[in-house]
């Protein structure tokens, strides 16, 4: 696991590249035993291969590791999007891994936000639109006023009556961020959510997310090639080939 100043210890056990939260903190996510495979021709590839992680609540964790190593497959695991052939995924003390599709939905939507590196608005929809969605899926009356108050802390409320193709990578990213958090979530994740732009906007775009976060005491699970993001991170945790890797 990388070493990155400031960052939060993580006991590992080195047998089985387990990644534990820290124990003075208060776990929020808990995943055990995590096994993914694809088929490759005839045979099993094991993408995520015995992966146990902790995530605390308002912790600030950022998976890295070479490209192909599963990370990406991991959040979608942690965060259910995706299910485990093997192993367990516990959120605030729920079962993931057991629900129906129906039951995971407005988990999802309710406690659990998404950042993408593609951004993924919904074109035929304008910005203050698109952050309210997921506020309107759950009946919220202050959906618009949420959303309104949520741009306008991104610093783009001049853009809501904009629809994406309008706006800039940055733009975009700002809204989804926003959209992401306006049901207040109790944990975000976000695949190289800067992958997509360029220096400047990525920092603007990673400054906002962390703010929000603390602010909100979000846990934010990120995936990033980024030493300087990972330098900003309360723990990181690296994956090797499926595997945590333990430090050497």
């Amino acid at each position: 696991m990388a070493s990155v100043p400031g960052a939060l210890p993580a006991r590992v056990d080195r047998r089985r590249g387990v990644a534990y939260h820290p124990e003075h903190m208060d776990v929020l996510l808990e995943a055990r035993g995590l096994i993914r495979n694809y088929p490759v021709g005839e045979r099993l590839l094991a993408i995520i291969d015995g992966v146990s992680l902790d995530v605390g609540r308002g912790e600030f964790l950022v998976i890295t590791g070479p490209s192909g190593s599963g990370k990406t497959t991991l959040i979608t695991l942690l965060s259910g999007l995706d299910r485990p052939d093997t192993g367990s995924v516990r959120l605030d003390g729920r079962e993931l891994t057991t629900l129906t599709e129906e039951q995971l939905a407005p988990l999802r939507n309710g406690s659990i936000g998404f950042v993408f590196q593609s951004y993924q608005l919904i074109p035929s929809l304008t910005a203050l639109e698109n952050v309210m969605f997921p506020a309107e899926l759950r009946g919220d009356p202050q959906a618009r006023a949420k959303a309104a108050a949520l741009l306008a802390k991104a610093g783009v409320d001049r853009r809501a009556g904009n629809f994406p193709h309008q706006l800039s990578g940055g733009e975009q990213q700002r809204i989804a961020i926003c959209r992401a958090l306006v049901n207040e979530p109790a944990i975000v994740f976000a695949d190289e959510p800067t992958g997509n732009l360029d220096t400047a906007s990525g920092e603007a775009v990673l400054s906002l997310m962390l703010d929000l976060q603390r602010e909100r005491g979000a846990a934010l699970v990120m995936v990033t090639h980024s030493a300087a993001i990972a330098a900003r991170a309360d723990r990181v945790v690296t994956l090797v080939d499926g595997r945590i890797s333990a430090p050497p």
